[in-house]
């Protein structure tokens, strides 16, 4: 691990935020909701709105998959004031396949705060106290949005300051925790006066060249400084503890069919998939087997169709999937919706891969 003081850190790296805003303005991504290098240096800002709803479409995913529901959102809702205006389950639905349901819900909530505010909140202290607004998003939006000296620090960050400086621990979980903290002051000494546009660089240099497998050295911007390509082993940083196997929980899936439609569920607002439109379900869990009869719904002529996996962030899921045509339909809580247009209806994606099983 690098234990180099401050001075010296910025000795040794003094030029790498000119060489890599250099390198940006050539190379910068043309991305929906980020104004070119050119229109920054003229004193052009973003949309905070924009950014702000950006970030957090990407914590989780990828640049190419958030971005049409970026423009769909802009789409519905081009201010902070229309989400604020907008129906809680007509967000949850046009969200759907993105993940990580709590992020549309703060979201929600967090336009309804924004468009209550005289302005967009423009320091990291009032950043901060806004619904599902930590650390990284703060950095993200104060530095882009308002051109704050602060850098965000997420995983592709991480990874390319690691490989820099050669920050790396023991490679256990006490290890990489002091190595966050290292690899985020040492960022922060790198911040220049472009900070927006070198939080927006750090973010395209991690994603598209010094990628965790196979970095893509002759043409990064920081061969010449890197620490880790001169050792020749860059993929060996940063040194993270090995992640351990993820638990599997099972359960089973009821499709009540009746008369072309398919009943399902809102789940409940707070908890994993809140608000979400969802088949019928047994509870699910580790090591346990199930007795279809015991779990239905109903009493019904159920038929197994297959199994739906799905990986969410801290377990797996195994879900057995039944189908049942029903001649009439029961008395049971939940919207019935033709199955042609079911995959439409805001289900996330572990339940449209139950529902592709019919």
């Amino acid at each position: 691990m690098v234990n180099a003081n401050s001075s010296s850190v910025k000795s040794d790296f003094k030029n790498a935020s000119q060489d890599l805003l250099y390198w940006y303005d050539k190379m910068a991504r043309r991305l929906p909701w980020r104004l070119s290098p050119d229109n920054r240096k003229k004193g052009e800002l973003p949309d905070p709105y924009h950014v702000w709803l950006s970030e957090i479409m990407l914590q989780q995913t990828t640049v190419p998959h958030a971005t049409p529901y970026f423009l769909k959102f802009l789409d519905l809702w081009p201010t902070v004031q229309d989400l604020a205006a907008a129906e809680n389950e007509d967000v949850m639905r046009e969200w759907a396949g993105l993940g990580y349901y709590a992020r549309a819900r703060n979201l929600h909530k967090c336009a309804k705060v924004l468009a209550g505010l005289d302005k967009f909140p423009n320091t990291i202290e009032e950043l901060l106290k806004l619904p599902g607004v930590g650390p990284y998003t703060s950095a993200a939006v104060g530095s882009i949005a308002f051109d704050l000296p602060v850098a965000p620090v997420d995983g592709n960050i991480e990874r390319v300051i690691s490989r820099l400086m050669t920050i790396s621990g023991d490679g256990s979980a006490a290890g990489w925790a002091e190595d966050k903290k290292e690899i985020t002051a040492r960022v922060q000494e790198l911040v220049p006066a472009r900070s927006g546009d070198f939080a927006q660089a750090m973010m395209d240099l991690g994603a598209t060249v010094c990628t965790p497998k196979t970095p893509n050295c002759m043409i990064c911007p920081w061969v010449e400084s890197c620490l880790a390509k001169k050792e020749g082993n860059p993929e060996d940083y940063p040194a993270k503890p090995k992640r351990k196997p993820q638990p599997i929980r099972k359960g089973l899936a009821f499709l009540a069919i009746c008369d072309g439609q398919v009943l399902l569920q809102r789940r409940p607002d707070s908890g994993l998939l809140g608000g979400m439109l969802m088949p019928l379900s047994s509870d699910w869990a580790e090591g346990r087997e199930y007795v279809v009869l015991e779990e239905a719904p109903i009493g019904a002529d159920w038929k197994h169709v297959g199994q739906a996996r799905h990986v969410f962030t801290h377990f797996a899921l195994h879900w057995d999937v039944y189908v049942a045509n029903l001649e009439q339909k029961p008395d049971l809580e939940g919207e019935w919706i033709k199955l042609e247009y079911a995959m439409e209806a805001g289900i996330p994606t572990v339940g449209k891969k139950a529902l592709k099983l019919v």
